[in-house]
């Protein structure tokens, strides 16, 4: 059976959150550590993380996925952008740790006509100062769409960013099904290819969740518009094949779909029963 949850908020707590992954039958889920467009962490309930986690122990739910802010920038042209950057995936990573042993999931940045070698450096420079052999999460990297100066728009330039990583067993890889659609890769109609390709270029062992969206948007368009399953470019054939692959079946998969929550316990069931 497949570990298949939603994208959540955490605004009431983290146990009335994995409550609501429950009621809609999922086994994992996402949410973000902090407000999306930035900002100071909400203080820790130490008794709400403490029911939080034996709630998960309980209902066996899989590893959760973690999301950075989305104007966590480590490429960023700008000095005070890339502290904060640093300063925010750090406290971040040490706030994980009273959830131990899940995934934390972030965007690469925009390298800002820097270059994306340029950005590939700097994104590779944050994650040597923040990763540490102790930690017990993992943080992912995010397959991007590629649109304006995003890094992370192929294979290639994830993998060059592990290259540069000191501490390489504790950094894998987030798939996104509508980002590398956009990003030009046929996931609809050469599922497997695709993934020989990732296998190829980053290896499959780093392959660690997978973002499930539909696009709203034809292959290689660039865009990032996520759509619900089945009624965007990639079709309900895609999301059949993806349940079923023998190197995707086993992984944590978080819809990000724009829905509420009828909606993504529909889309659940539907996966489920794929």
């Amino acid at each position: 059976m497949i570990d298949i949850g939603a994208h959540l908020s955490v605004a009431k707590g983290f146990l009335p959150m994995a409550e609501e992954a429950k009621a809609m039958n999922a086994t994992t889920f996402s949410f973000f550590t902090r407000n999306p467009r930035g900002g100071k962490a909400k203080e820790i309930d130490m008794d709400d993380i403490n029911a939080f986690n034996k709630y998960l122990e309980e209902n066996n739910f899989a590893k959760l996925v973690a999301h950075a802010p989305y104007t966590l920038n480590a490429a960023s042209a700008t000095e005070k952008t890339r502290e904060f950057a640093l300063q925010a995936m750090k406290e971040d990573l040490e706030r994980l740790e009273l959830i131990p042993g899940n995934y934390y999931n972030f965007h690469p940045g925009s390298h800002v006509k820097q270059g994306s070698e340029k950005g590939i450096a700097l994104i590779s420079d944050m994650l040597n100062e923040v990763l540490t052999e102790d930690m017990t999460t993992t943080v992912l990297l995010e397959t991007m769409a590629g649109k304006g100066t995003e890094v992370g728009r192929n294979f290639e330039e994830i993998a060059e960013i592990i290259k540069r990583v000191n501490l390489k067993e504790k950094i894998g890889v987030c798939l996104d099904t509508c980002h590398v659609s956009d990003g030009g890769y046929d996931i609809a109609n050469d599922l497997d290819k695709v993934i020989e390709e990732f296998d190829n270029v980053v290896g499959i062992e780093k392959l660690k969740a997978l973002h499930v969206n539909d696009s709203k948007n034809p292959v290689g368009s660039h865009k990032d518009r996520h759509e619900k399953i089945g009624e965007g470019y990639l079709g309900i054939d895609t999301f059949k094949k993806v349940v079923n692959h023998p190197y995707l079946k086993n992984l944590p998969m978080i819809l990000e779909t724009p829905n509420d929550f009828e909606g993504y316990k529909k889309e659940i069931e539907l996966l489920k029963s794929l």
